[in-house]
């Protein structure tokens, strides 16, 4: 199995249970460096799968929490080399599958040659790049593909119809579908007309469809239920995080128990 599959098999196996598969996000080293290890195994536990933000200087796309969660862990060092040796050295990982958030500047620096086998090295099963149009991403998916690793693609309310078929077929691992216009952290009521819209992307999209912004409660992911595969997690883990509480236990109790 390549590990691109293993994202989508992962969303798709949870998913099958009846309720929407986790995706967790966290920001590497936030709020503390040393306890990076330790956070990724409680969450590797609770979730389906698991997404690292790579801290960026200029988060367009996030909210003030992950833009907080970014500046602290930028403050003590972390970077895209530090996230890939951490993970390569760890005695054991997660089972859930692993992706980086990264914007697109650090990936580049890092080096588009030799960014696949040093991720696919560290565990790592592809790659969310929130900044990178569909237009310029072909020279990463290319490098990407040739170690397997999914580029998984985002789409929104008011992603065009034409567009929302491309983007849903060349997505690997899953479609992240975006339910709002806006940055991440927002609460999100989950109207009628989001379900609307999560129900058009799976209905012609080939691999899982998760939801993500603005999920923070069991509620949201129970209304999301029969119209999603899975749903993102970020704002609201990232502070339980912060406030030093459970993210296991915040975590399960998403799926209502």
């Amino acid at each position: 199995m390549q590990p691109h599959e293993t994202i989508a098999h992962a969303i798709a196996a949870a998913a099958r249970k009846g309720a929407p598969a986790i995706v967790a996000f966290l920001t590497a080293g936030f709020p503390r460096k040393q306890d990076f290890a330790a956070q990724l195994a409680a969450i590797g536990e609770a979730a389906d799968v698991v997404e690292i933000g790579v801290p960026f200087s200029d988060p367009m796309a996030d909210g003030m929490t992950i833009q907080r969660s970014s500046h602290a862990a930028l403050q003590q060092g972390i970077s895209l080399q530090w996230i890939l040796d951490t993970l390569s050295e760890l005695p054991t990982r997660p089972s859930a599958p692993l992706l980086l958030m990264s914007y697109l500047n650090p990936l580049l620096a890092y080096g588009l040659d030799r960014l696949p086998g040093a991720a696919h090295a560290a565990g790592i099963a592809g790659f969310i790049v929130p900044d990178l149009p569909f237009e310029e991403s072909d020279e990463l998916r290319t490098a990407l593909e040739s170690e397997g690793l999914a580029l998984v693609q985002m789409v929104t309310p008011v992603t065009p119809a034409t567009r929302l078929a491309m983007l849903c077929q060349s997505a690997r691992g899953f479609v992240y579908a975006v339910t709002m216009t806006g940055t991440t952290g927002k609460s999100v009521a989950v109207p009628d007309d989001v379900l609307d819209y999560m129900d058009r992307v799976r209905a012609i999209s080939p691999v899982p469809v998760c939801a993500g912004f603005g999920i923070r409660s069991a509620e949201q992911v129970e209304r999301m239920a029969g119209h999603v595969d899975g749903v993102v997690v970020g704002s609201a883990l990232v502070e339980v995080l912060e406030r030093g509480d459970d993210p296991a236990s915040f975590l399960r109790g998403l799926r209502g128990g």
